[in-house]
Protein backbone atom coordinates (compact mmCIF):
# COMPACT_ATOMS: atom_id res chain seq x y z
CA UNK A 1 0.00 0.00 0.00
CA UNK A 2 2.88 2.41 0.66
CA UNK A 3 4.63 1.45 -2.12
CA UNK A 4 1.45 3.05 -4.08
CA UNK A 5 0.86 5.64 -1.81
CA UNK A 6 4.93 7.24 -2.50
CA UNK A 7 4.87 6.42 -5.92
CA UNK A 8 2.04 8.61 -6.67
CA UNK A 9 3.69 11.51 -4.77
CA UNK A 10 6.56 10.76 -6.30
CA UNK A 11 4.89 11.04 -9.49
CA UNK A 12 2.49 14.07 -9.64
CA UNK A 13 4.25 16.25 -6.80
CA UNK A 14 7.74 15.35 -6.94
CA UNK A 15 8.36 14.92 -3.38
CA UNK A 16 11.53 14.54 -2.27
CA UNK A 17 12.62 11.52 -0.83
CA UNK A 18 9.35 9.51 -2.21
CA UNK A 19 11.44 7.27 -5.26
CA UNK A 20 13.33 5.49 -2.42
CA UNK A 21 10.20 3.16 -1.87
CA UNK A 22 10.23 2.03 -5.46
CA UNK A 23 13.86 -0.07 -4.08
CA UNK A 24 13.78 -3.29 -3.07
CA UNK A 25 16.66 -2.93 -0.97
CA UNK A 26 15.10 -0.18 1.42
CA UNK A 27 11.68 -1.79 1.42
CA UNK A 28 12.88 -5.46 2.86
CA UNK A 29 14.89 -3.43 5.03
CA UNK A 30 11.14 -1.79 6.12
CA UNK A 31 9.83 -4.91 6.17
CA UNK A 32 12.07 -6.70 8.67
CA UNK A 33 12.01 -3.62 11.17
CA UNK A 34 8.62 -3.13 10.76
CA UNK A 35 8.26 -7.15 11.43
CA UNK A 36 10.51 -7.16 14.14
CA UNK A 37 9.14 -4.55 16.09
CA UNK A 38 5.39 -6.00 15.72
CA UNK A 39 7.30 -9.45 17.25
CA UNK A 40 9.12 -7.71 19.74
CA UNK A 41 6.47 -4.77 20.67
CA UNK A 42 3.17 -6.49 21.04
CA UNK A 43 4.13 -9.52 21.35
CA UNK A 44 3.95 -9.51 25.17
CA UNK A 45 0.37 -8.11 25.18
CA UNK A 46 -0.70 -11.07 22.76
CA UNK A 47 1.01 -13.13 25.24
CA UNK A 48 -0.60 -11.76 27.93
CA UNK A 49 -4.19 -11.98 26.58
CA UNK A 50 -3.62 -15.33 25.44
CA UNK A 51 -3.06 -15.97 29.70
CA UNK A 52 -5.86 -13.99 30.17
CA UNK A 53 -8.47 -16.23 28.01
CA UNK A 54 -6.58 -19.42 29.88
CA UNK A 55 -4.73 -20.29 26.41
CA UNK A 56 -2.37 -22.55 28.03
CA UNK A 57 -0.54 -26.10 26.17
CA UNK A 58 -1.57 -29.24 28.17
CA UNK A 59 1.97 -31.08 28.14
CA UNK A 60 1.41 -34.74 27.92
CA UNK A 61 3.94 -36.23 30.01
CA UNK A 62 6.86 -38.10 27.82
CA UNK A 63 9.21 -38.68 30.59
CA UNK A 64 11.71 -35.67 29.50
CA UNK A 65 13.42 -33.73 31.72
CA UNK A 66 11.70 -30.13 32.47
CA UNK A 67 8.67 -31.07 30.18
CA UNK A 68 6.06 -30.38 33.06
CA UNK A 69 6.80 -27.04 34.08
CA UNK A 70 5.62 -26.10 30.42
CA UNK A 71 2.03 -26.89 31.05
CA UNK A 72 0.23 -23.95 30.86
CA UNK A 73 2.14 -21.96 29.02
CA UNK A 74 0.41 -19.74 26.31
CA UNK A 75 0.01 -21.41 23.16
CA UNK A 76 -1.55 -19.94 19.78
CA UNK A 77 1.27 -18.29 19.07
CA UNK A 78 2.00 -18.82 15.92
CA UNK A 79 -1.03 -15.32 15.80
CA UNK A 80 2.04 -12.92 15.93
CA UNK A 81 3.98 -14.88 13.45
CA UNK A 82 0.98 -14.00 10.82
CA UNK A 83 0.33 -10.16 11.61
CA UNK A 84 4.50 -9.77 11.74
CA UNK A 85 4.29 -11.37 8.31
CA UNK A 86 0.87 -10.09 7.08
CA UNK A 87 1.34 -6.31 8.11
CA UNK A 88 4.49 -5.10 6.65
CA UNK A 89 4.06 -7.29 3.58
CA UNK A 90 0.56 -5.46 2.81
CA UNK A 91 2.36 -1.97 3.62
CA UNK A 92 6.05 -2.68 1.32
CA UNK A 93 4.95 -5.01 -1.19
CA UNK A 94 3.00 -4.66 -4.66
CA UNK A 95 -0.53 -6.06 -4.22
CA UNK A 96 -1.39 -6.60 -7.81
CA UNK A 97 2.25 -9.16 -7.94
CA UNK A 98 0.69 -12.62 -8.54
CA UNK A 99 3.64 -13.91 -6.53
CA UNK A 100 2.76 -11.90 -3.24
CA UNK A 101 -0.41 -12.69 -3.84
CA UNK A 102 0.17 -16.36 -3.99
CA UNK A 103 1.94 -15.84 -0.32
CA UNK A 104 -0.80 -14.30 0.95
CA UNK A 105 -3.71 -16.62 0.56
CA UNK A 106 -0.85 -19.11 1.58
CA UNK A 107 -0.22 -17.37 4.88
CA UNK A 108 -4.08 -16.52 5.87
CA UNK A 109 -5.22 -20.45 4.73
CA UNK A 110 -2.62 -22.35 6.57
CA UNK A 111 -2.92 -19.82 9.53
CA UNK A 112 -7.04 -20.60 9.30
CA UNK A 113 -6.40 -24.36 9.15
CA UNK A 114 -3.38 -24.13 11.98
CA UNK A 115 -5.56 -21.49 14.24
CA UNK A 116 -8.68 -24.29 14.22
CA UNK A 117 -6.63 -27.24 15.30
CA UNK A 118 -5.45 -25.48 17.91
CA UNK A 119 -8.77 -24.22 19.19
CA UNK A 120 -9.97 -27.23 19.12
CA UNK A 121 -7.10 -28.41 21.52
CA UNK A 122 -6.99 -25.76 23.87
CA UNK A 123 -10.67 -25.00 24.26
CA UNK A 124 -12.84 -28.32 23.09
CA UNK A 125 -10.13 -29.68 25.30
CA UNK A 126 -9.25 -32.50 22.48
CA UNK A 127 -5.61 -33.23 22.52
CA UNK A 128 -6.13 -34.86 19.25
CA UNK A 129 -7.06 -31.36 17.65
CA UNK A 130 -8.26 -30.93 14.22
CA UNK A 131 -8.65 -34.36 12.28
CA UNK A 132 -6.42 -35.38 10.33
CA UNK A 133 -8.44 -35.42 7.32
CA UNK A 134 -9.32 -32.17 7.44
CA UNK A 135 -5.65 -31.12 8.25
CA UNK A 136 -4.50 -32.90 4.90
CA UNK A 137 -7.61 -31.46 2.70
CA UNK A 138 -6.46 -28.07 4.16
CA UNK A 139 -3.22 -29.05 2.36
CA UNK A 140 -4.53 -30.56 -0.35
CA UNK A 141 -6.97 -27.34 -0.81
CA UNK A 142 -4.30 -24.78 -0.46
CA UNK A 143 -1.57 -27.51 -2.98
CA UNK A 144 -4.51 -27.08 -5.37
CA UNK A 145 -5.41 -23.35 -5.57
CA UNK A 146 -1.53 -22.62 -5.46
CA UNK A 147 -0.47 -24.78 -8.07
CA UNK A 148 -3.28 -23.86 -10.60
CA UNK A 149 -2.73 -20.05 -10.20
CA UNK A 150 1.90 -20.90 -10.81
CA UNK A 151 0.72 -23.15 -13.52
CA UNK A 152 -1.97 -21.07 -15.17
CA UNK A 153 -1.11 -17.40 -14.45
CA UNK A 154 0.34 -15.25 -17.56
CA UNK A 155 2.80 -13.54 -14.86
CA UNK A 156 4.40 -16.60 -13.96
CA UNK A 157 6.85 -17.33 -16.67
CA UNK A 158 10.39 -17.74 -17.63
CA UNK A 159 12.27 -14.85 -19.19
CA UNK A 160 14.54 -15.56 -21.86
CA UNK A 161 16.79 -12.74 -24.00
CA UNK A 162 17.74 -13.28 -27.46
CA UNK A 163 21.10 -11.37 -26.24
CA UNK A 164 23.32 -11.88 -23.28
CA UNK A 165 22.41 -8.83 -21.18
CA UNK A 166 25.84 -8.26 -20.85
CA UNK A 167 26.31 -7.44 -24.98
CA UNK A 168 23.42 -5.27 -24.33
CA UNK A 169 24.85 -2.77 -21.43
CA UNK A 170 28.37 -3.03 -23.57
CA UNK A 171 26.48 -1.61 -27.01
CA UNK A 172 23.96 0.28 -25.61
CA UNK A 173 21.28 -1.94 -27.73
CA UNK A 174 17.58 -3.22 -27.13
CA UNK A 175 17.54 -6.61 -26.87
CA UNK A 176 14.28 -8.78 -27.46
CA UNK A 177 13.49 -11.34 -25.19
CA UNK A 178 10.10 -14.16 -24.58
CA UNK A 179 8.37 -14.73 -21.67
CA UNK A 180 7.74 -18.42 -21.93
CA UNK A 181 5.34 -20.26 -19.79
CA UNK A 182 6.75 -23.30 -18.78
CA UNK A 183 6.92 -25.98 -15.50
CA UNK A 184 10.27 -25.75 -15.74
CA UNK A 185 11.94 -26.21 -12.20
CA UNK A 186 15.80 -26.35 -10.66
CA UNK A 187 17.68 -29.58 -10.38
CA UNK A 188 20.97 -29.12 -8.10
CA UNK A 189 24.29 -30.12 -8.26
CA UNK A 190 23.62 -30.51 -12.15
CA UNK A 191 25.27 -28.95 -14.77
CA UNK A 192 22.49 -28.42 -17.29
CA UNK A 193 19.97 -28.08 -14.45
CA UNK A 194 16.61 -27.27 -16.05
CA UNK A 195 14.04 -29.81 -16.11
CA UNK A 196 10.55 -29.70 -16.95
CA UNK A 197 7.59 -31.29 -15.62
CA UNK A 198 6.53 -32.03 -18.72
CA UNK A 199 9.11 -34.67 -19.42
CA UNK A 200 6.82 -37.00 -17.28
CA UNK A 201 4.01 -37.37 -19.29
CA UNK A 202 5.22 -36.61 -22.93
CA UNK A 203 4.19 -40.49 -23.59
CA UNK A 204 0.53 -39.55 -23.31
CA UNK A 205 -2.14 -38.66 -25.61
CA UNK A 206 -3.39 -35.90 -23.31
CA UNK A 207 -1.05 -33.54 -21.99
CA UNK A 208 -1.79 -33.67 -18.28
CA UNK A 209 1.74 -31.46 -17.35
CA UNK A 210 -0.72 -29.35 -14.77
CA UNK A 211 -1.53 -32.55 -13.08
CA UNK A 212 1.34 -33.89 -12.33
CA UNK A 213 2.96 -30.00 -11.39
CA UNK A 214 -0.59 -30.12 -8.87
CA UNK A 215 0.63 -33.34 -7.17
CA UNK A 216 4.14 -31.41 -6.93
CA UNK A 217 2.98 -28.91 -5.28
CA UNK A 218 0.43 -30.42 -2.74
CA UNK A 219 3.54 -33.04 -2.18
CA UNK A 220 5.78 -30.22 -1.89
CA UNK A 221 3.13 -28.53 0.72
CA UNK A 222 2.61 -31.45 2.62
CA UNK A 223 5.93 -32.31 3.03
CA UNK A 224 7.30 -29.04 4.32
CA UNK A 225 4.44 -27.82 6.48
CA UNK A 226 4.34 -31.54 8.43
CA UNK A 227 8.34 -31.34 9.32
CA UNK A 228 7.67 -27.81 10.51
CA UNK A 229 5.22 -29.24 12.47
CA UNK A 230 7.09 -31.98 13.87
CA UNK A 231 10.10 -29.96 14.67
CA UNK A 232 8.29 -27.61 16.96
CA UNK A 233 8.81 -30.11 19.96
CA UNK A 234 11.77 -28.14 21.77
CA UNK A 235 11.52 -24.15 22.31
CA UNK A 236 13.06 -21.92 19.58
CA UNK A 237 13.69 -24.96 17.18
CA UNK A 238 11.17 -24.15 14.70
CA UNK A 239 11.12 -20.66 14.53
CA UNK A 240 14.90 -20.47 14.23
CA UNK A 241 15.21 -23.05 11.18
CA UNK A 242 12.39 -21.09 9.88
CA UNK A 243 14.54 -18.02 9.69
CA UNK A 244 17.81 -19.54 8.46
CA UNK A 245 15.72 -20.94 5.32
CA UNK A 246 13.22 -17.48 4.89
CA UNK A 247 16.83 -15.38 4.57
CA UNK A 248 18.46 -18.23 2.09
CA UNK A 249 14.80 -18.55 0.27
CA UNK A 250 15.16 -14.54 -0.06
CA UNK A 251 19.05 -14.79 -1.61
CA UNK A 252 17.48 -16.83 -3.96
CA UNK A 253 14.01 -14.69 -4.81
CA UNK A 254 17.07 -11.22 -5.69
CA UNK A 255 19.20 -13.26 -7.37
CA UNK A 256 16.58 -15.07 -9.66
CA UNK A 257 14.41 -11.41 -9.97
CA UNK A 258 18.06 -9.34 -11.10
CA UNK A 259 18.63 -9.68 -14.52
CA UNK A 260 22.29 -9.39 -14.44
CA UNK A 261 22.95 -11.79 -11.92
CA UNK A 262 20.46 -14.69 -13.07
CA UNK A 263 22.76 -14.18 -16.08
CA UNK A 264 25.91 -14.35 -14.31
CA UNK A 265 25.20 -17.38 -11.91
CA UNK A 266 23.00 -18.83 -15.40
CA UNK A 267 19.70 -19.23 -13.53
CA UNK A 268 16.59 -18.86 -14.27
CA UNK A 269 15.47 -14.90 -14.53
CA UNK A 270 11.85 -14.79 -13.31
CA UNK A 271 10.45 -10.91 -13.77
CA UNK A 272 8.32 -9.91 -11.08
CA UNK A 273 9.75 -12.43 -8.46
CA UNK A 274 11.86 -9.84 -6.60
CA UNK A 275 8.74 -8.99 -4.69
CA UNK A 276 9.21 -12.33 -3.06
CA UNK A 277 12.15 -10.34 -1.10
CA UNK A 278 9.90 -8.01 0.75
CA UNK A 279 7.63 -11.38 2.13
CA UNK A 280 10.90 -13.55 2.81
CA UNK A 281 12.40 -10.14 4.83
CA UNK A 282 9.40 -10.00 6.86
CA UNK A 283 9.36 -13.88 7.45
CA UNK A 284 12.99 -13.70 8.33
CA UNK A 285 12.00 -10.68 10.95
CA UNK A 286 8.58 -12.22 12.22
CA UNK A 287 10.79 -15.50 13.08
CA UNK A 288 13.45 -14.07 14.65
CA UNK A 289 11.19 -11.54 16.58
CA UNK A 290 9.18 -14.46 18.11
CA UNK A 291 12.44 -16.08 19.30
CA UNK A 292 12.13 -13.00 21.98
CA UNK A 293 9.74 -14.74 23.46
CA UNK A 294 9.81 -18.46 22.37
CA UNK A 295 13.97 -19.14 23.09
CA UNK A 296 14.66 -21.41 25.84
CA UNK A 297 12.78 -21.34 28.43
CA UNK A 298 9.61 -20.18 26.39
CA UNK A 299 7.04 -17.67 27.06
CA UNK A 300 5.11 -19.06 24.46
CA UNK A 301 4.35 -22.01 21.75
CA UNK A 302 3.59 -21.17 18.41
CA UNK A 303 0.55 -23.66 18.41
CA UNK A 304 -0.20 -25.30 14.71
CA UNK A 305 -1.36 -21.64 14.20
CA UNK A 306 2.23 -21.22 13.66
CA UNK A 307 4.08 -24.33 12.61
CA UNK A 308 2.04 -25.11 10.05
CA UNK A 309 1.73 -22.02 8.24
CA UNK A 310 5.22 -21.31 8.48
CA UNK A 311 6.26 -25.00 6.65
CA UNK A 312 3.41 -23.93 3.99
CA UNK A 313 4.84 -20.70 3.35
CA UNK A 314 8.68 -22.03 3.05
CA UNK A 315 7.38 -24.81 0.36
CA UNK A 316 5.56 -22.43 -1.26
CA UNK A 317 8.33 -20.07 -1.64
CA UNK A 318 10.53 -22.58 -2.83
CA UNK A 319 7.80 -23.68 -5.28
CA UNK A 320 7.58 -19.98 -6.66
CA UNK A 321 11.06 -19.95 -7.10
CA UNK A 322 11.66 -23.20 -8.75
CA UNK A 323 13.89 -24.36 -6.32
CA UNK A 324 11.80 -27.21 -4.70
CA UNK A 325 13.89 -29.89 -5.93
CA UNK A 326 16.50 -28.18 -3.55
CA UNK A 327 13.98 -28.65 -0.49
CA UNK A 328 15.48 -31.51 0.83
CA UNK A 329 18.69 -29.63 1.56
CA UNK A 330 17.59 -26.36 2.33
CA UNK A 331 14.50 -27.94 4.68
CA UNK A 332 17.03 -30.72 5.84
CA UNK A 333 16.35 -30.26 9.15
CA UNK A 334 12.50 -30.71 8.81
CA UNK A 335 12.97 -33.65 6.47
CA UNK A 336 15.19 -34.92 8.76
CA UNK A 337 12.97 -34.21 12.04
CA UNK A 338 9.92 -36.35 9.85
CA UNK A 339 11.86 -39.22 8.07
CA UNK A 340 12.80 -39.91 12.36
CA UNK A 341 9.54 -40.34 12.96
CA UNK A 342 8.15 -42.39 10.04
CA UNK A 343 11.23 -44.57 10.46
CA UNK A 344 10.41 -45.14 14.05
CA UNK A 345 6.93 -46.10 13.40
CA UNK A 346 7.86 -48.31 10.17
CA UNK A 347 10.37 -50.04 11.92
CA UNK A 348 8.38 -50.73 15.46
CA UNK A 349 4.99 -52.08 12.91
CA UNK A 350 7.63 -54.23 11.12
CA UNK A 351 9.68 -55.85 14.23
CA UNK A 352 6.21 -56.06 16.46
CA UNK A 353 4.86 -58.35 13.16
CA UNK A 354 8.34 -59.94 12.55
CA UNK A 355 9.58 -60.47 16.37
CA UNK A 356 6.10 -60.71 18.67
CA UNK A 357 7.59 -56.89 20.30
CA UNK A 358 8.35 -53.55 18.70
CA UNK A 359 11.85 -52.28 18.50
CA UNK A 360 13.18 -48.65 18.58
CA UNK A 361 15.91 -47.28 16.24
CA UNK A 362 15.91 -44.01 18.34
CA UNK A 363 15.23 -43.66 22.17
CA UNK A 364 11.98 -40.95 21.13
CA UNK A 365 11.03 -39.47 18.28
CA UNK A 366 10.86 -36.96 16.55
CA UNK A 367 14.88 -36.76 16.47
CA UNK A 368 14.92 -33.87 18.80
CA UNK A 369 13.30 -35.84 21.86
CA UNK A 370 15.73 -38.44 21.04
CA UNK A 371 18.76 -36.23 21.66
CA UNK A 372 16.70 -35.30 24.99
CA UNK A 373 16.30 -38.59 26.08
CA UNK A 374 20.31 -38.77 25.77
CA UNK A 375 20.58 -36.09 28.61
CA UNK A 376 21.75 -33.16 26.14
CA UNK A 377 19.81 -29.76 27.26
CA UNK A 378 17.11 -28.51 24.80
CA UNK A 379 18.64 -25.23 24.06
CA UNK A 380 21.91 -27.06 23.32
CA UNK A 381 19.86 -28.90 21.13
CA UNK A 382 17.96 -26.42 19.73
CA UNK A 383 21.51 -24.30 18.55
CA UNK A 384 23.23 -28.03 17.09
CA UNK A 385 19.80 -28.06 15.26
CA UNK A 386 20.32 -24.26 13.74
CA UNK A 387 23.49 -24.83 13.02
CA UNK A 388 23.31 -27.74 10.95
CA UNK A 389 20.36 -25.45 9.38
CA UNK A 390 23.36 -22.89 8.64
CA UNK A 391 25.45 -25.60 7.06
CA UNK A 392 22.52 -26.41 4.87
CA UNK A 393 21.57 -22.92 3.61
CA UNK A 394 25.64 -22.53 2.69
CA UNK A 395 25.43 -25.24 0.92
CA UNK A 396 22.16 -24.96 -0.99
CA UNK A 397 23.65 -21.37 -2.13
CA UNK A 398 26.55 -22.89 -3.27
CA UNK A 399 24.59 -25.47 -5.16
CA UNK A 400 24.07 -21.85 -7.44
CA UNK A 401 28.23 -22.84 -8.79
CA UNK A 402 28.62 -26.41 -7.84
CA UNK A 403 27.05 -28.13 -10.90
Amino acid sequence: MLYYLFDFLDSEFDLMGAGVVKYISFRAGMAVIMSLLITIAWGKRIINYLQRQQVGETIRDLGLKGQMEKNGTPTMGGIIIIAAILFPTILFAKLDNIYVQIMLITLVWMGLVGFVDDYIKVFKKNKAGLKGRFKIGGQVGLGIIVGIMLYSHPDVVVREFDTPVSVRQADNINVEYRDIKSTKTTIPFVKNNDFDYKVLVRWLDRDLTWLVYVVVVILAIMTVSNGANITDGIDGLAAGTSAIIALTLGIFAYLSSNVIWSEYLNIMYLPNSEELVIFCTALVGAAIGFLWYNSFPAQVFMGDTGSLTLGAVIAVLALALRKELLIPVLCGVFILENVSVVMQVLYFKYTRKKFGVGQRIFKMAPLHHHYQLEGYHESKIATRFWLIGVLLAVFSLATLKLR
